[in-house]
């Protein structure tokens, strides 16, 4: 009879069974350590990958403008819609004009979407001034007291300014012949102040179309403006009863308006109409509306 005892089914000898007790053991260690090696070298230089954002190759965020907008990501602009052939309603009804076109060029050089603030002339500042806009875009004149009170851009429009009278009249030649005479203009106007300056009596009106209706009705004397103003009309109203008598030596200069607290959003619109004008863009603009480059 075999001396060979039988083990119950299932049973592991005790050598190899402390054989695979340390194989598991090992193994545990040495995934431990792939797993801490990798976290102190991370740890050692800073980096936390679940707190890195995941920016695309080749692409960097863009800086954030430091700019004071009345509307994140938009460029807010002023402007009259009544002054042809600057700011206007086509028959379609659509806002356009030369300043309107070129604040769209200069909003589209800053990435900024542009949105038009239609506002009368006589409150367009107080306006600006109540960040109800961020910027003015409608032939505001360069003059020392706007200098010192907004801050302004390099002009996009030159233009010196007409003196207009009815095509019969034979009294008024030249600007020495204002005196005492009538005229109608914007109170806040530059034409407003050259007028009077001459010693003229002006009728407090809201714009162009006001002054010129009264002109032709003879209820003025005389009016002033821009001389771009003047020939836009001619050729649209097809008018041969009102002329140009005596010109401006010195050519209005317009420019964008913007509160002082936006000179970085100035610097940047500056360096805009720079590229628009190297590029053309201003050029094809003028020539759109007056059949001519009328930013230098």
């Amino acid at each position: 009879m075999s001396n060979v005892t039988n083990r119950p089914t299932g049973e592991t000898p005790k050598r190899r069974t402390g054989l695979i007790v340390g194989i598991a053991a090992a193994v545990v260690v040495v995934v431990a350590a792939a797993i801490t090696i990798p976290l102190a070298i991370n740890a050692s230089s800073g980096s936390n990958p679940a707190a890195e954002p995941s920016t695309p190759a080749g692409e960097s965020a863009a800086p954030a403008a430091d700019y004071t907008l009345v509307t994140p990501g938009i460029l807010t602009v002023a402007t009259e819609g009544t002054y042809k052939p600057f700011s206007y309603h086509d028959e379609s009804g659509a806002l356009v004009g030369y300043d309107v076109e070129v604040a769209q060029a200069v909003g589209e050089k800053l990435g900024l979407d542009v949105e038009f603030a239609e506002t009368e002339w006589a409150a367009i500042f107080a306006g600006l001034e109540g960040k109800r806009f961020d910027v003015i875009a409608n032939q505001v004149s360069i003059n020392d007291e706007r200098e010192a009170k907004y801050s302004l851009s390099d002009p996009y429009t030159i233009s010196p300014g007409a003196l207009i009278v009815k095509t019969d009249n034979t009294t008024i030649t030249g600007f020495d012949d204002l005196e005492g005479k009538k005229a109608a203009q914007s109170a806040t106007s530059n034409w407003y102040e050259l007028a009077t300056s001459y010693g003229a009596t002006v009728e407090d009106v809201e714009g162009w179309n006001e002054s010129i209706t009264l002109l032709r009705d003879n209820r003025i004397d005389f009016t002033l403006n821009d001389k771009l103003t003047f020939l836009d009309f001619v050729a649209t109203e097809g008018a041969d009863d009102i002329k140009i008598v005596a010109e401006t030596d010195d050519p209005s200069r317009s420019a964008f308006a913007l509160t002082k607290a936006n000179a970085k959003l100035t610097d940047d619109i500056n360096a805009a109409l720079a590229d628009l004008a190297a590029d053309g863009t201003l050029a094809k603009i003028g020539e759109k509306y007056f059949g001519e480059d009328v930013s230098k």
